[in-house]
């Protein structure tokens, strides 16, 4: 099947696959008491391993709304709930504290929102503050994300003394016209004076986030990005497809259906996007990243160790997952649980010394077994069974026969051509997106 083909078959909303199940599939949420057990029980696991865990923080808050989001914000120019902010977070990681003691962080991540929201005086206090109860080894990956338009060098110094290593850039585009459509406004020469102060200060990988799809993208405004991007060489790029949801994300009906970019247009977008990097050479690794062979990342890729959860690929497994901040999800691999999206239910939880979890999900047998294979294809490509024992799949000889995978009675690969229709391999595997939405296609059946 050709190429143009493939895509209009396989052109089908799909998970992203962070976790599995994907979270439209959760069920009941475990209790704090569960929760606990279950973190108690990965602290075990992985401290016999030699491994530790990793902290994910959130921080809501944004100056302006860009019109393409779907993350939990809290959009104000008042910094005055930051400090606030900032307290209840240190509060929420006591519980922990309190429970497991000095736990060893293999990864901290702060995300958002914009993180660099907060004041270098916040950021120190944040960060000082969660470090002073954790272990960290001397390879620790400490990263934040962070929005180039408000990052100063003051930020970066802070973070830098505390360890922090990788820095991760919000661009999106640099086209004038589709800044204006999605209301993020930042020029090349913002990203370039926040990247060199990052690396002078000792960041040692610096990812950029690219979207293509986005409201009045052209192929010669993502040739004109990616060039941009190329001449300032970041260690990672995640090209990410943007998804229009304007019934979920009203802030998306800001901009007319027509000017976004669908089906066969968005894929030339991409391919043209990755041609380019490709040809700087940057190496494709796993869903929608690029990296230099220089970086740990594609490193991690090249040995088979590569990982996925809700941070996005990372260079290590680590686990537990502990979770600060609203709307903020933490994973023991055996459970899920999420915190309050509200902001004043978040701090009202926080204020009574309870984990503000609101909802998650208790794993069974199946869900354990299909989550291994989802992460083995979304990390290697690739995933084996026993021939006795091949778990749920569906679909999985139409894939091949398109030449998307590699199938054989006991394993599955998949092909060069088949990396960019991983999401549709591993729908294939997803046994709750079979059985609670069985009307969600694979591919589409009028090709």
């Amino acid at each position: 099947m050709k190429s143009r083909e493939l895509i209009a078959k396989y052109d089908v909303p799909g998970p992203r696959y962070t976790s599995y199940p994907t979270v439209p599939y959760w069920q009941v949420a475990p209790t704090q008491a569960q929760w606990f057990t279950h973190v108690g029980d990965a602290i075990t696991r992985s401290r016999a391993l030699g491994q530790g865990g990793a902290l994910y923080v959130h921080v809501p808050f944004c100056r302006s709304l860009c019109h393409y989001c779907g993350c939990n914000t809290v959009i104000t120019r008042d910094t005055s709930g930051a400090g606030p902010y900032v307290e209840a977070l240190l509060a929420e990681w006591q519980l922990y504290v309190s429970r497991f003691g000095r736990v060893r962080l293999d990864e901290v991540h702060i995300g958002g929102g914009t993180p660099t929201y907060l004041t270098p005086e916040q950021l120190e206090r944040l960060v000082g503050g969660l470090l002073s109860f954790a272990a960290l080894p001397a390879d620790a990956e400490l990263g934040i994300e962070a929005d180039p338009r408000v990052t100063t060098r003051a930020q970066l110094e802070v973070l830098a003394k505390h360890g922090f290593k990788r820095l991760s850039l919000g661009i999106q585009d640099f086209d004038e016209k589709v800044q204006h459509g999605v209301n993020r406004y930042q020029t090349v020469e913002e990203v370039r004076v926040v990247t060199e102060h990052a690396r002078s200060l000792g960041f040692t990988s610096i990812n950029y986030d690219l979207i293509y799809g986005l409201p009045r993208q052209t192929e010669q405004s993502i040739e004109r990005t990616v060039t941009e991007v190329r001449a300032l060489s970041p260690d990672r790029i995640a090209f990410y497809g943007y998804a229009h949801v304007p019934w979920m994300k009203t802030v998306q009906r800001r901009f007319e259906d027509e000017d976004v970019p669908g089906g066969e247009a968005k894929r030339v977008l991409y391919e043209r996007g990755r041609e380019l990097l490709l040809g700087a050479k940057y190496k494709e690794i796993g869903l929608d990243h690029f990296a230099l062979e220089s970086d740990g990342l594609w490193k991690a890729y090249a040995q088979g160790r590569m990982h996925r959860n809700f941070m996005g690929y990372t260079d290590r497994s680590t686990m537990p997952l502990f979770a600060l901040g609203t709307s903020a999800i933490g994973d023991t691999w055996t459970a899920f649980a999420q915190n309050e999206k509200s902001l004043p239910a978040w701090h009202a939880r926080i204020a009574k010394g309870e984990l503000p979890i609101v909802k998650g999900h208790l794993l069974d047998e199946e869900d354990l077994l299909l989550r291994r294979h989802i992460l083995d294809v979304m990390t290697r490509f690739e995933t084996s069974w026993a021939p006795s024992a091949q778990p749920y799949f569906a679909n999985l000889g139409e894939l091949a026969r398109d030449g998307l995978i590699e199938l054989t009675a006991s394993s599955l690969k998949v092909t060069r051509a088949g990396e960019p229709f991983v999401r549709n391999v591993c729908m294939a595997l997803d046994a709750r997106l079979a059985r609670q939405a069985p009307d969600r296609p694979l591919f589409s059946r009028t090709v």
